[in-house]
Protein backbone atom coordinates (compact mmCIF):
# COMPACT_ATOMS: atom_id res chain seq x y z
CA UNK A 1 0.00 0.00 0.00
CA UNK A 2 2.93 2.49 0.71
CA UNK A 3 4.34 1.55 -2.75
CA UNK A 4 1.27 2.87 -4.48
CA UNK A 5 0.75 5.87 -2.10
CA UNK A 6 4.44 7.21 -2.99
CA UNK A 7 3.83 6.50 -6.87
CA UNK A 8 0.60 8.48 -6.66
CA UNK A 9 2.58 11.14 -5.19
CA UNK A 10 4.95 11.82 -7.82
CA UNK A 11 4.42 14.86 -9.90
CA UNK A 12 4.75 12.81 -13.34
CA UNK A 13 1.73 10.59 -12.47
CA UNK A 14 -0.38 13.49 -10.82
CA UNK A 15 0.24 15.42 -14.06
CA UNK A 16 -0.64 12.05 -16.43
CA UNK A 17 -3.42 11.18 -14.35
CA UNK A 18 -4.90 14.88 -14.46
CA UNK A 19 -4.38 15.27 -18.52
CA UNK A 20 -5.87 11.71 -18.55
CA UNK A 21 -9.15 13.47 -16.91
CA UNK A 22 -9.15 16.34 -18.81
CA UNK A 23 -8.79 14.53 -22.24
CA UNK A 24 -11.75 12.08 -20.88
CA UNK A 25 -13.91 15.35 -20.26
CA UNK A 26 -12.90 16.83 -23.92
CA UNK A 27 -13.99 13.68 -25.48
CA UNK A 28 -17.22 13.41 -23.69
CA UNK A 29 -18.31 16.90 -25.23
CA UNK A 30 -16.58 17.09 -28.00
CA UNK A 31 -18.66 13.14 -28.88
CA UNK A 32 -21.62 13.19 -26.75
CA UNK A 33 -21.79 9.33 -27.01
CA UNK A 34 -24.77 9.56 -24.65
CA UNK A 35 -27.16 11.06 -27.81
CA UNK A 36 -26.93 7.67 -28.85
CA UNK A 37 -28.99 6.51 -26.81
CA UNK A 38 -31.35 9.44 -26.29
CA UNK A 39 -34.22 10.21 -29.10
CA UNK A 40 -35.69 13.57 -28.87
CA UNK A 41 -38.83 13.52 -30.80
CA UNK A 42 -41.06 16.25 -32.44
CA UNK A 43 -44.34 16.75 -33.19
CA UNK A 44 -45.04 19.97 -34.61
CA UNK A 45 -48.02 20.09 -37.10
CA UNK A 46 -48.36 21.43 -40.36
CA UNK A 47 -48.96 24.90 -41.50
CA UNK A 48 -52.34 25.14 -42.14
CA UNK A 49 -53.76 27.46 -44.41
CA UNK A 50 -56.00 30.78 -43.25
CA UNK A 51 -57.74 33.75 -44.90
CA UNK A 52 -60.15 33.86 -47.58
CA UNK A 53 -61.47 30.48 -49.26
CA UNK A 54 -58.61 29.08 -52.11
CA UNK A 55 -56.07 30.39 -50.24
CA UNK A 56 -54.03 27.40 -49.07
CA UNK A 57 -50.59 25.88 -48.00
CA UNK A 58 -49.18 24.70 -51.58
CA UNK A 59 -46.03 22.31 -51.60
CA UNK A 60 -43.60 23.84 -53.96
CA UNK A 61 -41.02 20.71 -53.53
CA UNK A 62 -40.39 17.28 -52.06
CA UNK A 63 -38.15 15.08 -51.48
CA UNK A 64 -37.20 11.71 -49.85
CA UNK A 65 -34.69 11.72 -46.65
CA UNK A 66 -31.71 8.89 -47.71
CA UNK A 67 -28.80 7.40 -45.67
CA UNK A 68 -25.91 8.87 -44.84
CA UNK A 69 -23.75 8.53 -42.08
CA UNK A 70 -26.52 7.47 -39.82
CA UNK A 71 -29.15 5.64 -41.07
CA UNK A 72 -31.89 8.51 -41.66
CA UNK A 73 -35.41 8.01 -43.71
CA UNK A 74 -38.40 10.40 -43.54
CA UNK A 75 -39.77 13.08 -46.21
CA UNK A 76 -38.97 16.81 -46.52
CA UNK A 77 -41.49 19.23 -48.28
CA UNK A 78 -41.18 23.09 -49.32
CA UNK A 79 -44.54 24.84 -48.33
CA UNK A 80 -45.55 27.74 -49.37
CA UNK A 81 -47.87 29.22 -46.85
CA UNK A 82 -51.41 31.83 -48.08
CA UNK A 83 -49.32 34.84 -46.67
CA UNK A 84 -46.44 34.38 -48.94
CA UNK A 85 -43.86 32.75 -46.75
CA UNK A 86 -42.07 29.47 -47.15
CA UNK A 87 -41.71 26.67 -44.92
CA UNK A 88 -39.37 23.10 -44.82
CA UNK A 89 -41.35 20.54 -43.38
CA UNK A 90 -39.61 17.77 -42.25
CA UNK A 91 -42.33 14.41 -41.86
CA UNK A 92 -41.60 10.79 -40.53
CA UNK A 93 -37.92 12.18 -39.71
CA UNK A 94 -36.11 9.01 -38.14
CA UNK A 95 -32.57 9.75 -37.79
CA UNK A 96 -29.71 8.98 -34.96
CA UNK A 97 -29.37 11.98 -32.55
CA UNK A 98 -25.55 13.83 -32.46
CA UNK A 99 -23.87 16.87 -31.19
CA UNK A 100 -24.83 20.00 -33.50
CA UNK A 101 -27.12 18.77 -35.83
CA UNK A 102 -28.75 20.94 -38.08
CA UNK A 103 -30.65 21.52 -41.12
CA UNK A 104 -29.05 22.71 -44.85
CA UNK A 105 -30.80 23.39 -47.47
CA UNK A 106 -27.65 23.73 -50.13
CA UNK A 107 -26.68 23.74 -54.29
CA UNK A 108 -25.18 20.10 -53.68
CA UNK A 109 -26.42 17.20 -55.73
CA UNK A 110 -27.36 13.84 -53.24
CA UNK A 111 -25.17 11.47 -53.78
CA UNK A 112 -25.33 7.84 -52.05
CA UNK A 113 -23.53 6.05 -49.59
CA UNK A 114 -20.25 7.44 -48.74
CA UNK A 115 -19.51 10.08 -51.74
CA UNK A 116 -22.50 12.01 -50.41
CA UNK A 117 -21.38 12.67 -46.48
CA UNK A 118 -19.06 15.76 -47.08
CA UNK A 119 -20.32 17.65 -49.92
CA UNK A 120 -23.14 19.42 -48.15
CA UNK A 121 -21.13 22.63 -47.23
CA UNK A 122 -18.47 22.69 -49.79
CA UNK A 123 -21.09 25.33 -52.01
CA UNK A 124 -23.99 27.58 -51.59
CA UNK A 125 -25.85 26.66 -48.44
CA UNK A 126 -28.46 28.29 -46.31
CA UNK A 127 -28.58 26.28 -42.19
CA UNK A 128 -32.38 26.67 -41.41
CA UNK A 129 -31.55 26.49 -37.40
CA UNK A 130 -30.58 23.52 -35.20
CA UNK A 131 -32.41 20.01 -35.77
CA UNK A 132 -35.16 20.22 -33.09
CA UNK A 133 -35.48 16.54 -32.68
CA UNK A 134 -34.00 13.21 -34.49
CA UNK A 135 -37.56 12.04 -34.90
CA UNK A 136 -40.85 13.07 -35.71
CA UNK A 137 -42.51 16.00 -37.43
CA UNK A 138 -40.49 19.81 -38.18
CA UNK A 139 -40.96 23.43 -39.50
CA UNK A 140 -38.19 25.30 -40.55
CA UNK A 141 -39.05 28.71 -41.98
CA UNK A 142 -37.19 29.70 -45.22
CA UNK A 143 -35.67 33.13 -45.52
CA UNK A 144 -37.75 35.43 -47.47
CA UNK A 145 -35.12 35.93 -49.97
CA UNK A 146 -34.05 32.16 -50.78
CA UNK A 147 -34.06 31.74 -54.01
CA UNK A 148 -35.11 27.96 -54.34
CA UNK A 149 -33.80 27.15 -58.47
CA UNK A 150 -30.41 28.13 -56.46
CA UNK A 151 -31.14 25.12 -53.62
CA UNK A 152 -31.84 21.64 -54.60
CA UNK A 153 -30.85 19.30 -51.82
CA UNK A 154 -31.68 19.33 -47.81
CA UNK A 155 -28.80 17.97 -45.53
CA UNK A 156 -29.55 17.06 -41.84
CA UNK A 157 -25.69 18.36 -41.29
CA UNK A 158 -23.20 17.32 -38.70
CA UNK A 159 -21.90 20.73 -37.85
CA UNK A 160 -19.31 19.40 -35.09
CA UNK A 161 -17.55 16.19 -37.88
CA UNK A 162 -19.00 18.14 -41.02
CA UNK A 163 -20.80 14.83 -42.43
CA UNK A 164 -24.10 14.54 -43.60
CA UNK A 165 -26.59 12.08 -41.59
CA UNK A 166 -28.85 12.01 -44.19
CA UNK A 167 -30.25 13.99 -47.26
CA UNK A 168 -33.20 14.48 -49.73
CA UNK A 169 -32.80 16.04 -53.58
CA UNK A 170 -35.71 18.80 -53.68
CA UNK A 171 -38.58 17.86 -56.79
CA UNK A 172 -40.49 20.64 -57.55
CA UNK A 173 -44.12 20.01 -57.74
Amino acid sequence: MGRVRRLLTRPIVIAVLALGTLAVGVGLYWFQPWKLWVDETVRESAPAAGGAPGDGVRTLATGRLISHEHTTTGTVRILRLPDGSRVLRLENLDTSNGPDLRVLITDAPVKQGRAGWHVFDDGAHVSLGELKGNKGDQNYALPAGLDLNRYGSVSIWCDRFDVSFGAAALTRA
